[in-house]
């Protein structure tokens, strides 16, 4: 449960060094033609908020780990039909 708690913290406090970093960049991005915008962060935002369930990140869990460490359960490697 400490470990949970200590997860949100890091994760809360991420989060908000995240916008501060980002409203910085924003503010002095020197290519003032082509500014920058939130859009711009969406992906680092997902990376951030998949550090709440790391198996639900973007990147998904390892395929190494086995299924009682987190891994995938099942792992489908029948191929595909021809069309």
């Amino acid at each position: 449960m400490d470990n949970e708690d200590e997860r949100r913290r890091f994760i809360g406090e991420l989060w908000q060094r995240f916008e501060q970093l980002q409203a910085w960049a924003v503010e002095n991005w020197p290519d003032k033609e082509h500014p920058l915008s939130s859009a711009d962060f969406v992906e680092s935002r997902k990376e951030i908020l998949g550090l709440r369930n790391p198996a639900q990140a973007p990147g998904g869990v390892p395929a190494d780990r086995e299924p009682e460490q987190g891994g995938a359960q099942y792992i489908d490697v029948t191929p595909a039909p021809w069309p």
